[in-house]
């Protein structure tokens, strides 16, 4: 019988996931065509691998195990599975089409709806990832300014520009790595010492895990204003969630061009562009970005009808609401069993469970209780990626399985056995290398 929701005896039987993942194996690279939901982030062995269908905050897997689930997508799913409002929306259009001939209203009608919800939106462009929109803001950036380096912190996605600077830069030129500089979030000596006269972009996400501190945000704003320099907020995690319009209306700070996805349409393939008019009126001729499917209409759809809920149910205050007492419940408990090496933290919509070194390997610390809440009936990898689906009852019910966990945890912590009691492989970094990489050195 499938796992459930529950403290289930057994680990979850996932005979089919690895079925199909044995089909797989040898045609698609990682097995996957997203890498934080591969393998490699999951304890292989014991977690799902295959997801069928999914319906508010719960997920059941191809074996029928049942999960709350708290990876949403890994960060699309802002309002739940299977939204009647936004899969009414979506079987509504699909009816008249899906992509046209001309250009569909829905480019006009969604393009009018974001300009009144973000800050500073001038001008819309709308693609289908993430990468897609930070892309054309760099290559805006380097067109309306004529200069060329960028200036990055956050993930952006997996085109050249950015991910030469990683260890994932095989097959990138070496003559585009050395036009893309890190800076270190919070540090703004190091925007200043990688500024020099050829800077075009400084491109972030406005927020991860941490706030900024000290005015960080509005010293980018006026360095930038001071030099000529566009600043790029890449509001993946932050759009639609910290607050309806983003960072730019959480922290009052004026970016000139945001990108935005994965919150916007509910799971739908969508992103969008927005910024001044002036930047974005290079689009018309100067700078080529177009794509078939950028008016696609089921995605438009969807926006129109996600956004729409966003606002009208205040999904975001719903959303800090939630995730809060998961942060103050997961620390209380820490705190009740006496163990100062995890903590919850991060903004409510989004926080993140970390493991100190003090007490293991951080990496077996997470899996081991990434193992244990999938026994009780939880997806899990390491985040809280809040959804207006997310009830009282859920959680309610995670602060208590993490009550067990911890436990076991704090047991297997005191009798040196965390990698003993794995009963799969240790999950794994995406990127080796996440901060203090192919910085600029400071001119002289």
């Amino acid at each position: 019988m499938p796992n459930t929701v529950s403290n289930n005896a057994d680990y979850p039987v996932i005979t089919q996931s690895q079925a199909i993942y044995k089909r797989g194996e040898s045609l698609i690279p990682c097995g996957t065509q997203t890498l934080a939901k591969g393998i490699e982030q999951n304890v292989f062995g014991v977690a799902p691998i295959y997801l069928k269908n999914g319906k508010g905050s719960h997920v059941w897997d191809v074996d029928g195990n049942e999960f709350i689930d708290y990876t949403m997508a890994v960060g699309p799913l802002s309002l739940g599975y299977c939204n009647d409002v936004v899969d009414n929306a979506i079987k509504i259009q699909l009816a008249d089409g899906i992509t046209f001939s001309l250009v569909h209203p829905l480019e006009v009608e969604v393009a009018e709806l974001v300009k009144s919800i973000v800050p500073n939106t001038e001008s819309v462009r709308y693609s289908k990832t993430g990468c897609d929109v930070t892309t054309a803001a760099v290559r805006l950036a380097r067109a309306f300014t004529g200069k060329n380096t960028v200036l990055c912190c956050g993930y952006h996605g997996w085109h050249d520009w950015y991910i030469g600077t990683t260890d994932r830069n095989k097959g990138i030129p070496q003559v585009t790595q050395d036009l893309t500089y890190t800076f270190n979030y919070n540090d703004i000596d190091s925007v200043i010492n990688s500024i020099d006269n050829d800077t075009a972009a400084i491109i972030l996400e406005p927020i991860v895990f941490e706030a900024p501190k000290d005015n960080f945000l509005q010293k980018l704003r006026d360095i930038c204003d001071e030099k000529g320099i566009l600043l790029i907020f890449d509001e993946m995690w932050s759009g639609f969630r910290l607050a309806a319009g983003g960072a730019q209306e959480y922290f009052g700070v004026r970016a000139d061009l945001a990108c935005f996805s994965k919150a916007v349409a509910n799971g739908m393939p969508l992103s969008i562009l927005t910024g001044r008019k002036d930047v974005m009126k290079l689009l018309e001729k100067d700078v080529f970005f177009f794509t078939t499917f950028g008016g696609e209409a089921l995605s438009l759809a969807a926006a129109k009808a996600t956004m729409t809920e966003l606002v009208n149910n205040k999904v975001p205050e719903y959303l800090a609401k939630q995730g809060q007492k998961l942060i103050d419940g997961y620390n209380a408990i820490a705190s009740e069993l006496g163990i100062d090496y995890t903590k919850c933290s991060g903004f409510a919509c989004r926080s993140i469970i970390t493991f100190d070194a003090k007490a293991g390997n951080p990496l077996e610390l997470k899996s081991f209780v990434q193992q244990e809440m999938i026994r009780n009936g939880i997806l899990w990898g390491g985040f809280h990626n809040m959804s207006y689906a997310h009830t009282d009852e859920d959680i309610d019910y995670t602060l208590e399985a993490y009550k067990r966990v911890l436990s076991l945890l704090k047991d297997a912590v005191n009798s040196n056995s965390v990698a003993g009691r794995l009963k799969g492989d240790t999950v794994k970094p995406v990127f080796r290398k996440t901060g203090n990489f192919n910085t600029k050195p400071k001119t002289a």
